[in-house]
């Protein structure tokens, strides 16, 4: 394990800790310290989390795709949900990466309790990567929700594409110019009104409101996150093509994909034009996607 790191850490609560030191990066640690994203319910187990990975049809293929005996590292794990899904009857080895120590304990606690053992936490920056792992280490790197939270979202990319090994995947979800529209006049009503409005209007609180006993602090969790963030930037699908372009990662697939009918995610699509691009952003806005806040996802592959 220790020749995996380039430098010294230290562990705490089954944590390999790292020194971060950019300010931007410990507003956003310091704004999880109490309120861990994404949380867990009282309610959760083996069991629970493997139901709801199935359940998404993009997480579930993906379990499907990287198979076993890969090393797959999650960039900005939060809770590391995702993390101890893809661990979970597979001998992959796992890496849940994020710069909240907080809400790593939160998944470390739950790792250890549900008794799995192949994912192994780390809390470091992304933004200093060169002193916590090798270039060329990990199969596939999954970094979704977290780019813009950070200072440079262009420079953490670029960093990461550096730990890619050749041949190796990138997936990169970040909220979108266009689509995260609704949740932007969402976040003004919320500052005026407070969070019965959210709760009204937002269709996944709506959703979590309906049990609201066994939900409180998972709404309470998706109201932090959403809507009181401190380091926010949205992006459009051809600022991150740009971003491949300049770190020889060849566009593979998008989600959404309102051209792709049918076939896997993860099978090379054409690259979308400029006008294609324009709408699929558009269209967003008026799906499911847009009303819970314009994630989008990229996926490529290091050429």
């Amino acid at each position: 394990m220790r020749s995996f790191f380039v430098k010294k850490y230290i562990i705490k609560n089954n944590i390999y800790v790292f020194e971060i030191k950019n300010k931007i990066t410990n507003i956003v640690k310091n704004f999880y310290k109490n309120i861990p994203f994404p949380n867990y319910s009282k309610r959760d187990d083996i069991r629970s989390v493997v139901e709801k990975g199935n359940k998404n049809i993009f997480i579930s293929n993906l379990k499907k795709k990287i198979g076993n005996g890969i090393v797959f590292l999650e960039a900005g794990s939060g809770t590391s949900q995702l993390s101890i899904y893809l661990s979970i009857g597979t001998n992959n080895k796992i890496y849940a990466l994020d710069g909240a120590l907080k809400s790593l304990e939160v998944g470390s606690v739950f790792a250890q309790q549900q008794g799995i053992s192949n994912v192994n936490f780390i809390n470091a920056d992304i933004l200093d990567l060169d002193n916590v792992f090798y270039d060329n280490s990990f199969d596939y790197i999954w970094s979704s929700g977290v780019l813009h939270h950070t200072e440079n979202p262009k420079l953490a990319f670029k960093i990461l594409t550096k730990k890619l090994k050749k041949n190796g995947f990138f997936f990169i979800g970040l909220y979108n110019r266009y689509g995260r529209i609704r949740t932007i006049i969402r976040r003004f009503l919320f500052k005026i009104f407070g969070k019965k409005i959210v709760i009204l209007l937002d269709p996944f609180l709506r959703a979590l409101s309906r049990d609201v006993f066994s939900n409180k602090e998972k709404i309470e969790s998706w109201i932090h996150d959403q809507y009181s963030h401190p380091v926010e930037s949205t992006h459009t699908y051809g600022e991150v093509l740009s971003w491949f372009d300049e770190n020889d990662i060849q566009f593979v697939n998008s989600y959404p994909n309102m051209f792709q009918l049918q076939g896997s995610f993860f099978e090379e699509q054409p690259r979308p034009n400029i006008f294609e691009r324009l709408v699929q952003q558009i269209c967003m806005i008026f799906t499911k996607l847009g009303g819970e806040g314009g994630l989008f996802i990229f996926i490529g592959k290091k050429i």
